[in-house]
Formats: C-alpha cells, structure tokens, sequence
C-alpha cells in the first residue's frame, strides 16, 4: 500500500515539476522576443548602404 503511494506522489512531483519547466522555458522565450537582439546584426547589411 505503501509503495503505491510513493509511486503517486513521486509521479504527481514529475508532474509538477515538468510543467514548472516548461513554464519557465515557455516564459525565457517570450522574454527574448521581446528583447532586441543586437548582437546577431550582420554588419555586411550596413557596408551596402
């Protein structure tokens, strides 16, 4: 009986676990949309100006 328990907790804290991370993740890539990325200008768009 014990060890049912132990499994169901242990998954529940999988669970939840996982979709902090994925919550996480899904918030750091909508934080770097919004950023400008300067550092990935090319600087060859420039010289043709």
């Amino acid at each position: 009986m014990f060890k049912i328990l132990r499994r169901v907790f242990a998954a529940a804290t999988v669970a939840i676990l996982a979709f902090k991370a994925v919550g996480s993740f899904l918030s750091w890539v909508e934080h770097q949309e919004d950023s400008v990325a300067d550092s990935w200008v090319d600087e060859d768009e420039f010289e043709d100006a």
